[in-house]
């Protein structure tokens, strides 16, 4: 899947979560649903940090370009290092080790993480962070015609707002988990990596989402869905049905989730 497609599926998987978790008993206050859904749409960009040309890549100018380089060569290393007796070997890393369910783990316990131990900082880097990428996927048309800074200057003011309305009391710093600000801020960057390996596990190459669990012979074993279902990235049933799908679902469960929080 291309791009936008992905930020529009993290945002609708994350007001999923907040309707169930309402449903649950423990609704999301308004600033977490927000915050939630812009991070949750910037992380499912992020697992095309192995392909030099993908969003992500460009998002941060030179620094993210040298850092997708040096996840390829990652990528490419673990995936020979691990392949089954069935898989071939490689010489570029996309859809390989950030397509992962380990990887998206890792990304979330590291970033909630980082969130506990260093506090508001690290929490306004990692929304700065997110929120430049969901302006990318969410915004594509316009962040494409619209100069980096400019962007980046979105981002900031998106994430030192959400910060200071997020540290409020009864505002949700310490939603899910009592005592421990900022804890929860790693469960949409996991969902946004995994949103991300189901769309592409629709898509006619798969995803290789269960390594290192062997699957006939390949511990790299592309999953998806039936061959007949599958479509090429970018091809008309993402812009035509899966994107406008997603709209209205995050716009559904987003006032849903509002009302049950009422």
């Amino acid at each position: 899947m291309m791009g936008p497609a992905h930020s529009l599926s993290g945002a609708a998987a994350w007001v999923g979560v907040a309707v169930a978790t309402a449903l649950a008993g423990h609704p999301m206050p308004w600033p977490v649903l927000v915050a939630g859904t812009l991070i949750c749409a910037g992380a499912a960009l992020a697992p095309d940090l192995d392909q030099k040309s993908a969003t992500i890549s460009r998002a941060f100018g030179p620094p993210s370009k040298w850092l997708a380089g040096l996840v390829d060569k990652l990528s490419v290393v673990v995936h020979n290092a691990t392949r089954g007796p069935a898989d071939r070997r490689r010489t570029g890393g996309h859809r390989t080790l950030t397509h992962t369910w380990l990887w998206a783990l890792l990304m979330g316990v590291g970033f909630s993480a980082a969130a506990v131990h260093w506090g508001r900082w690290a929490v306004l880097a990692i929304l700065f962070a997110h929120m430049v990428l969901a302006v990318e996927g969410l915004l594509w048309r316009a962040a494409r015609i619209s100069s980096d800074i400019l962007v980046w200057l979105l981002g900031a003011a998106a994430a030192w707002i959400l910060a200071d309305i997020l540290n409020r009391s009864g505002n949700g710093s310490e939603w899910l988990f009592p005592g421990q600000p900022y804890l929860w801020i790693g469960i949409p960057i996991v969902l946004g990596a995994m949103v991300h390996c189901v769309g592409d596990a629709l898509t006619i190459s798969g995803c290789p989402f269960l390594w290192p669990l062997r699957i006939k012979g390949r511990r790299w074993y592309p999953l998806g869905t039936p061959r007949f279902m599958r479509f090429r990235a970018g091809a008309w049933v993402e812009s035509n049905v899966l994107m406008p799908g997603f709209m209205v679902a995050t716009a559904a469960g987003g006032i849903a989730a509002l009302m049950l929080a009422a």
